[in-house]
């Protein structure tokens, strides 16, 4: 599988108030955004709780996918921080530019 690309336009700093995974939306509190709010960013690296972690805010970011995500459909976050198909009342965290399963990385484009 070849890599995707990964395109962050702008990092912000936020401290971790629980273990977080890399490629993970991750909510203003520190910790994985809840099913359907609205995200501050992406994880870039995998983090400890207690500790710095640089978030994605910006950009064509890499996101897990929780479920099927169509290129071109608003993306939202699960309440483990993966990208999910918004549906419903669900806060829109960006737009999917691959087709995907569950367990792969979606592109998602922020800022639009």
């Amino acid at each position: 599988m070849a890599n995707k690309l990964y395109q962050p336009l702008l990092i912000e700093s936020v401290k971790a108030t629980a273990d977080i995974e890399q490629h993970r939306f991750i909510g203003f509190d520190g910790a994985y955004c809840s099913a359907g709010a609205k995200a501050l960013g992406v994880s870039d690296v995998s983090i400890e709780n207690g500790q710095y972690a640089p978030i994605a805010v910006l950009g064509t970011l890499l996101v897990e996918s929780a479920g099927t995500i169509n290129a071109g459909e608003p993306v939202a976050s699960d309440s483990n921080g993966k990208a999910v198909k918004a549906t419903g009342d669900a806060l829109v965290n960006g737009y999917a530019q691959d087709s995907v399963t569950e367990g792969q990385e979606v592109r998602v484009l922020r800022g639009i």
